[in-house]
């Protein structure tokens, strides 16, 4: 899952106010006029006009569908087009309050207008285990009370920490089932944005161990409707469907309080 939280501010909360602002200090460094993946994560193409580039390699649009590396998720790919030039994306970073997309060649200069295209096989994988995070997230926590205490998402697997006190495989494995067949039943999930001290009043909004959202107004929610609900700021599928079926590929114990699941989705 993501650990980490876009934020937005709106003064007014209101969606039209905060839109076209660019850049607010000193906790916004994004806003969704600039991340075009925080309300469509399906984006697959999409223009915009280069802002900077740095060394030859580093580039900085004016709006970008790339997902960048945080919050333990793994980062986009892609290529960026100039007319029928084509300059391979390969990572995806946050520096300087801006999303940095690194190419593989030089050529791009400030001014110039692109075609961004993400790779989907990548990015629909991890959208996948992302929201299987938030699913196995929240049985567990329904179940025990646990909190995530880390984790990691790649395109092949992932991995969670849990605080969980007692390691009880069987307990572990019947989760699985169990989130297995939430999926069958095929919740939506959705994309909403809350004011910080409503959001934090919904119990169990938040399931990170010893990490709260930033003091900010407004807090973006993905909520899989009937089953569970958290601020985060990463990519998710529509659909419980989507996910596929969740196998579990190893569990280790890390210690006092702490299980750790490394898991895969399969089609």
């Amino acid at each position: 899952m993501c650990y980490h939280f876009e934020i937005i501010v709106n003064f007014q909360f209101s969606y039209k106010n905060y839109k076209n602002y660019l850049k607010i200090t000193p906790f916004v460094v994004v806003l969704m006029s600039k991340v075009l993946y925080m309300d469509d994560g399906y984006l697959k193409e999409f223009e915009a006009e280069v802002e900077s580039v740095k060394d030859n390699k580093y580039v900085v649009l004016d709006k970008t569908a790339f997902y960048p590396l945080g919050g333990g998720v793994a980062y986009d790919t892609g290529v960026l087009l100039r007319g029928s030039e084509e300059f391979p994306v390969v990572y995806v970073g946050k520096f300087d309050d801006k999303i940095s997309h690194e190419v593989s060649k030089p050529g791009l200069k400030a001014g110039d207008k692109v075609i961004g295209i993400i790779n989907w096989e990548r990015r629909y994988k991890l959208m996948k285990l992302h929201t299987a995070a938030h699913l196995i997230s929240g049985i567990f926590h329904n179940k025990t009370k646990a909190l995530i205490t880390g984790g990691n998402i790649e395109p092949e697997k992932a991995r969670t920490d849990f605080s969980l006190e007692n390691f009880d495989r069987q307990m572990i494995d019947d989760t699985f089932k169990l989130a297995n067949e939430l999926i069958q039943k095929n919740a939506h999930v959705k994309i909403s944005y809350m004011k910080r001290e409503d959001a934090l009043k919904i119990p169990d909004m938040v399931k990170l161990a010893n990490k709260m959202p930033p003091d900010v107004d407004t807090l973006r929610i993905v909520e899989i409707e009937g089953i569970d609900k958290q601020a985060d700021g990463g990519c998710h599928v529509n659909s419980l469907k989507e996910i596929g079926t969740i196998e579990i590929v190893k569990v280790e114990n890390k210690g006092k309080n702490n299980r750790r699941v490394y898991y895969a989705v399969k089609d």
